[in-house]
């Protein structure tokens, strides 16, 4: 056990023990996305009390449970991940019930979002099994709380999870133009370390659309930063470091212009008639609205083809 915990069991055992914890049911428990010091006290205790962990990784969840004092043999780690996850969760539905507890983690984070899980929790509830949720660390919320990115009390509120894109440039281009530019909420997306600069470049067509890249989340060299799609490039360029680690990706919400009763109606009248940069110009012209707002509105039409502008008008306003 690593001293920093020695005392973890001790206070997990008197903060948790007198819940109760039911047998037969799968516990799927949220782990450290980075920093040990993450895991709750309820976790710590379930992992302890637990008959059987599935995990993603033997090795990796074995390598953690002993951080924490937690003992476990090898017959009581059960590999569950995404290659075997359907015919697993039947050798974990047979444990259950025969009125096992067993606890199901990722390697990092809240398992069934972007990692393997939710065809297990599916297989146990089909089972008519229960399944009890321990929450705790998640790259995606840790990523949201810092970026400021969620709008709130607006029509465009909340968020939308998109996880990795497809790793092929020419679809992962496609979901960009026409499913992620036209999305006036904040999108959340996740990439690997060595696709980030792909999707840097992929992302540079959002222009001035603000991105927050979360790299290392929890971790010593945590980096969150902020600033145009156009620039993630060039700043992941900057330095070697900034292309490790996981990363988080928050496109931050569009600017959509309120309908008044005239802005939105001219613009629309003169992105048809004119090349776009002009007829954003004349549009806050003649009715006083935010340029910044209505080209980003006017950009979100064009992208999504709601403009009512022929291809050739779209060619004029993007040169």
């Amino acid at each position: 056990m690593s001293a920093s915990f020695a005392s973890a069991q001790g206070a997990a055992r008197e903060a948790a023990a007198a819940q109760h914890y039911p047998e037969g049911a799968l516990y799927v428990v949220a782990t450290p996305i980075g920093n040990l010091a993450d895991i709750t006290l309820r976790a710590l205790h379930v992992l302890q009390m637990a008959d059987t962990v599935a995990c993603e990784d033997t090795r990796h969840t074995q390598s953690m449970l002993r951080a924490y004092g937690i003992d476990k043999g090898a017959a009581q780690l059960l590999a569950v991940h995404q290659h075997n996850e359907a015919e697993a969760a039947q050798n974990v539905v047979q444990r259950l019930q025969l009125g096992q507890r067993v606890v199901y983690v990722s390697d990092a984070g809240t398992p069934g979002v972007s990692d393997p899980g939710a065809r297990l929790v599916a297989a146990v509830q089909a089972a008519g099994l229960r399944a009890v949720p321990l929450p705790g660390a998640s790259s995606i919320t840790t990523a949201l709380s810092v970026a400021g990115a969620v709008a709130h009390s607006t029509e465009h509120g909340g968020f939308v999870f998109a996880g990795f894109l497809p790793v092929k440039n020419a679809e992962r281009a496609t979901v960009i133009a026409q499913q992620l530019a036209p999305e006036p909420r904040c999108v959340v997306l996740l990439e690997a370390p060595h696709r980030i600069n792909e999707l840097a470049q992929a992302l540079a067509v959002l222009g001035d659309r603000p991105v927050t890249l979360a790299r290392e989340l929890t971790k010593q060299f945590e980096e969150v930063t902020t600033r145009p799609a156009r620039e993630l490039t060039a700043w992941l360029d900057g330095a070697p470091q900034r292309s490790r680690g996981e990363f988080v990706v928050l496109l931050h919400p569009v600017a959509v212009a309120s309908d008044d009763g005239a802005s939105l109606r001219v613009l629309r009248l003169l992105v048809q008639e004119l090349p776009l940069k002009t007829a954003v110009r004349l549009a806050a012209e003649i009715t006083g609205a935010s340029r910044n707002v209505l080209y980003d509105t006017a950009l979100a039409w064009k992208r999504s083809g709601a403009s009512g502008e022929d291809e050739d008008e779209a060619g004029d306003a993007g040169s």
